[in-house]
């Protein structure tokens, strides 16, 4: 999956619990619960893991259940929300250039999206 290129400038990541909104599939921002804070170390470890998720065919809805808010020394960077139900990742925000904003498929199934979901859930 394609990263936005802001992802180097990260220095620290907030994992969020998303709770389903609804009334908005495409919100502003992911409400949620924070459950952790990733350091820039740990958020490189991450960054490989999604940037190494094979693709795949998107289901219909989008009801992502975890996400990433990424932050850099001027605020944040941009947001990924993770539906593994419908094999489909979100990535906005003020540092994704506007051609790269969307929605990309992935293999729910794969080795690096079973360990980013067990990283996730640890952090939960």
């Amino acid at each position: 999956m394609l990263l936005p290129r802001a992802h180097e400038q990260t220095e620290l990541v907030e994992v969020v619990r998303i709770t389903p909104d609804a009334n908005d599939p495409m919100p502003r921002t992911m409400a949620g619960e924070d459950v952790a804070l990733w350091d820039a170390d740990q958020a490189r470890e991450v960054f490989a893991l999604v940037e190494a998720l094979p693709g795949s065919q998107p289901g219909r809805t989008f009801l992502p259940g975890w996400g990433v808010r990424v932050h850099g020394a001027r605020g944040m960077l941009f947001e990924i929300a993770f539906s593994y139900d419908c094999h489909a990742a979100r990535v906005w925000g003020p540092s994704v250039p506007h051609k790269q904003e969307g929605i990309y498929s992935f293999d729910p199934d794969s080795a690096p999206a079973l360990e980013l979901l067990r990283r996730f859930r640890e952090s939960g």
